[in-house]
C-alpha cells in the first residue's frame, strides 16, 4: 500500500510543475513564518538573479494543520527503531551545522550556484540555481547525503536557460 504524498515527502512537498512557481502567500496577507524553527540556510550565493526558496515558511495556519502530521512523522522513525532519538525532527539542526560545515571546507563545491538548504526530519532541500549547466544534481545529493542521518536529499535547481526555478518561491519582502 502507498502512502499518500503528504505522508511519504512531508511537507512542503515539493512540486515542480514549472506553472505552479510562484510565490506561495497566502491570500489572506497572513505572514508566513518559520512556525517550527527548522534549519534554513544558505550555503552559496554567486548567482545573483537566484530568488529565495520558500523554505520553511507557513502560515499560522498552515501550521497548525501541519503540527499533527510533523508530530506522527517525527516519532515514527523511533517507533521502527529507525531513530535513537524520540523524533527525527531532532536531528534537524545537528545535520544543518554538519552539512554547513562540510559546504565550508570544500569552497570548489558547486561554486557557480546558490544555494539554500531545508532540514526537516534528516530531510535535506537543496534548492537554488547554478550558473553552470554541467553541475551534477546526483553529485550535490552525495555530497550532502555523505553527513550523518541525513536519510534522503530533493535537489531542485535552476539552470542556464531555465524561465522558472522548481520550487516555491520566497515572497518579495515588503518594502
Amino acid at each position: 500500500m502507498s502512502l499518500p504524498l503528504r505522508l511519504q515527502y512531508g511537507w512542503p512537498v515539493r512540486l515542480a510543475v514549472a506553472g505552479m512557481m510562484v510565490t506561495m502567500a497566502p491570500a489572506s496577507g497572513e505572514p508566513l513564518k518559520n512556525w517550527f524553527n527548522d534549519p534554513f540556510i544558505q550555503v552559496r550565493s554567486a548567482v545573483a538573479d537566484c530568488p529565495p526558496p520558500l523554505g520553511p515558511l507557513v502560515s499560522q495556519e498552515e501550521a497548525r494543520k501541519e503540527s499533527h502530521w510533523r508530530t506522527e512523522r517525527g516519532t515514527t522513525c523511533w517507533l521502527a527503531g529507525k531513530c535513537d532519538k524520540p523524533n527525527s525532527y531532532l536531528y534537524d539542526a545537528p545535520i544543518a551545522r554538519s552539512v554547513q560545515a562540510h559546504f565550508a571546507a570544500e569552497p570548489g563545491f558547486a561554486r557557480n550556484s546558490s544555494l539554500w538548504l531545508t532540514f526537516q526530519r534528516r530531510f535535506v532541500w537543496v534548492e537554488g540555481c547554478s550558473a553552470d549547466s554541467a553541475i551534477d544534481a546526483a553529485a550535490l545529493a552525495a555530497f550532502v547525503r555523505a553527513e550523518p542521518d541525513v536519510e534522503r536529499v530533493i535537489v531542485n535547481l535552476r539552470r542556464p536557460g531555465d524561465s522558472q526555478p522548481p520550487y516555491p518561491l520566497a515572497p518579495a519582502p515588503h518594502p
